[in-house]
């Protein structure tokens, strides 16, 4: 079976509500959606209401406040919002890297070995039964280690220990200055036991991202390709492959949703680090190749894009009177129409948590190319 490259895109698109918003609450739309990035604590709050015919953010606050969507550190070693129930299995799936990554010579350099993590983690857990400030954390450690705050060692704990971040307030539910509490989730885990969990993981990315290869599989997830390649071949009976338009191999549950490639696609003013624009090892599959570098900067910062016709084609700021389109190509007057319909909204919502969202990132507009640039008004 065949799919095309904009069979492709609606298949994403569909997955992921941007064909139309839907009814839903924000803990069944996070669900449906897998994983929201969550690095800039906005971001969550600004991807749901792309995608919800009514969402009220004191949802999403209230699902924070309960835990029933948790904040933590997982697929591509970032913050993410996930359902509770995906939390524990997509943790365990990233033992191995989260491991790797943060119990590396920067978590050694404090004399601290990954044997010593794994021994404290149990006791930090415990101690964490509450939310606790990065202060906190890094006096219990050094009273219990002797090695100094900033050394490197809460750094690596504070990714590789199953800890969520509780909610501090402000506009987002998360201030600057984390808290973190114990998530429930077993500390250590044996090999065989993340391999089962990959397997959940991979079939919670196929039910949100699919068709998906194996590369995309492992960006996702930040897992080698041969553990990701090891889990589609034991889930291999109960999926279905697909050639993608350059002969890739792609996998997908079966019965999944894959819209035609004509079906519209409504314009979009999409957050910061939208998963969209990173859950693929080919991210073309949503911004044009010659955009990718205009809208992933060098140091990661992947900024507020422009989706139109379910690609990326400029970015978006909010500025005084309303929100700055800058379009990378020509746009027609209806696209104009609809996006200034999507910036009422998105300056509604807005106006009641922060104004001028992601303000601090405004640098990277010094030297941005344009087609066309329009004060969008709210």
């Amino acid at each position: 079976m065949r799919i095309t490259a904009r069979e492709l895109n609606r298949s994403t698109l569909g997955r992921q509500l941007l064909l139309r918003r839907e009814p839903l609450g924000a803990v069944d739309a996070v669900r449906r959606l897998v994983a929201l990035q969550a690095q800039h604590a906005a971001s969550p709050y600004l991807a749901l209401w792309n995608r919800l015919s009514a969402f009220d953010p004191a949802d999403l606050d209230a699902a924070f406040g309960d835990r029933a969507i948790v904040k933590a550190t997982l697929v591509r070693i970032t913050l993410h919002a996930v359902h509770r129930d995906d939390y524990r299995s997509f943790r365990e799936a990233m033992h191995p890297t989260l491991r790797a990554a943060r119990l590396n010579s920067r978590f050694t350099a404090s004399g601290l070995s990954p044997d010593d993590a794994d021994a404290l983690v149990p006791e930090l857990l415990t101690f964490a039964d509450r939310p606790r400030t990065t202060a906190e954390m890094e006096a219990w450690l050094e009273a219990r280690t002797g090695v100094p705050p900033k050394s490197g060692a809460w750094w690596g704990l504070r990714s590789y220990a199953p800890l969520v971040h509780a909610p501090t307030g402000g506009p987002w539910s998360f201030g600057l200055r984390p808290s973190y509490v114990a998530s429930g989730a077993r500390p250590a885990l044996d090999p065989d036991t993340s391999a089962a969990s990959l397997q959940t993981l991979v079939r919670r990315y196929l039910e949100g991202f699919g068709p998906a290869s194996v590369a995309d599989i492992a960006q996702f997830a930040t897992v080698q390709r041969a553990r990701a390649r090891q889990a589609v071949g034991a889930l291999s009976d109960t999926l279905e492959e697909w050639e993608g338009p350059d002969g890739t191999a792609l996998f997908d549950l079966p019965g999944a949703s894959r819209p035609a490639a004509d079906t519209p696609a409504p314009p979009r003013l999409m957050a910061m680090w939208d998963s969209i624009l990173l859950a693929y090892a080919d991210r073309s599959r949503v911004i044009p190749p010659q955009y990718r570098p205009l809208v992933i900067r060098v140091n990661g910062d992947v900024l507020p894009t422009l989706l139109v016709d379910g690609y990326v084609a400029g970015v978006w700021r909010p500025v005084e009177g309303g929100i700055e389109a800058t379009a990378f190509h020509t746009l027609p007057a209806a696209v104009w129409d609809e996006l200034a319909a999507e910036a009422k909204g998105l300056v509604a919502l807005l106006a009641d948590r922060e104004k001028q969202v992601y303000r601090r990132y405004a640098g990277w507009w010094a030297a941005m190319p344009s087609a066309e640039v329009r004060v969008l008004p709210g």
